[in-house]
């Protein structure tokens, strides 16, 4: 099986799954969710494997969703006669079968450990995905957040409410605010960081140490804990979270986000958004990640 968007290879015990949109910060457009899905399905049947490993190639995990078309690539699903429907919206949001938030939650119900290796820029839909896996391991200067808080969606997979306690979780939902890999850990949002130099590494040694252990005791602790937070009301979250997205992308001001962006690009959009708090692409140097940090295939 081959795929557009990304690259499955097994290493012994060890599955990994590259997003491989490089040249586009691995932003999430179709078919990636399908493929993703497909891609955890095949590790999840083949009794060889043990431990996913999810990543993305190039200088960063996933910068969300990619809305520098005005979110077009989606539009089937969303408009009907080149008008927003917000019947459309809710079902794409909420079906299993198609909603893009469900496909990424596949990596949560498989009985297999996932690991994501978190690395540049991992913000919007890619935090919301990054946080369904079971360990996140981040390099220290990875930038985690949630931009659309500010403008345009609204959390998808519910990962960050349940990774946070209320203190913190309220605090970075009302103003979207970025942190390191290094300040993730601290707060309990993942659960490591390290030098980008040693990120691989890292990750290898915890997927070969989790391999290490039977298959079924695995499954047994994964479930048991995803059914506790199944019982805090995950999906009923993730169904208020998704369809309240619908309503956030077509605000008054929600429109005229992508309007700017349409007529002046995603860059001059983002600079409007973020220039009051300094951060994401409006950044000092020294507060994104090094693009020089590169996943290679």
């Amino acid at each position: 099986m081959s795929f557009e968007t990304l690259v499955y290879v097994v290493d012994g015990a060890i599955a990994t799954i590259t997003l491989n949109r490089p040249e586009h910060l691995n932003t999430i457009v179709p078919p990636m969710p399908e493929e993703f899905e497909q891609a955890i399905g095949r590790a999840v049947r083949d009794t060889a494997v043990k431990v996913i490993v999810l990543r993305g190639a190039g200088r960063a995990f996933c910068a969300g969703y990619d809305f520098g078309d005005g979110f077009h690539h989606w539009e089937s699903n969303l408009n009907t006669d080149g008008k927003w429907d917000p019947g459309k919206d809710f079902v794409f949001a909420t079906a299993d079968a198609i909603a893009p938030t469900q496909k990424f939650m596949s990596m949560w119900r498989a009985p297999k450990p996932v690991i994501a290796q978190v690395h540049g820029w991992c913000v919007g839909g890619g935090s919301d995905t990054a946080l369904c896996a079971d360990i996140v391991i981040a390099s220290d200067d990875a930038q985690i957040g949630t931009p659309y808080a500010r403008m345009w969606g609204c959390y998808l997979s519910g990962m960050w409410l349940y990774r946070l306690g209320l203190t913190k979780a309220k605090e970075y939902a009302l103003t979207g605010k970025p942190l390191s890999g290094r300040r993730a850990a601290e707060i309990g949002l993942i659960n490591r960081s390290v030098p980008f130099d040693r990120l691989e590494a890292t990750v290898r040694q915890t997927a070969e140490q989790l391999a290490s252990i039977p298959s079924s005791q695995l499954a047994a602790m994964k479930l048991i804990v995803n059914q506790a937070y199944e019982n805090m009301g995950l999906t009923s979250t993730q169904t208020l979270g998704t369809i309240l997205d619908g309503l956030m992308r077509n605000t008054p001001d929600a429109l005229d986000f992508i309007r700017l962006a349409e007529a002046e690009g995603v860059r001059a959009a983002v600079a409007r958004r973020d220039g009051l708090f300094g951060d994401y692409s409006q950044a000092p140097e020294d507060e994104r990640p090094n693009p020089n940090h590169v996943i290679r295939l």
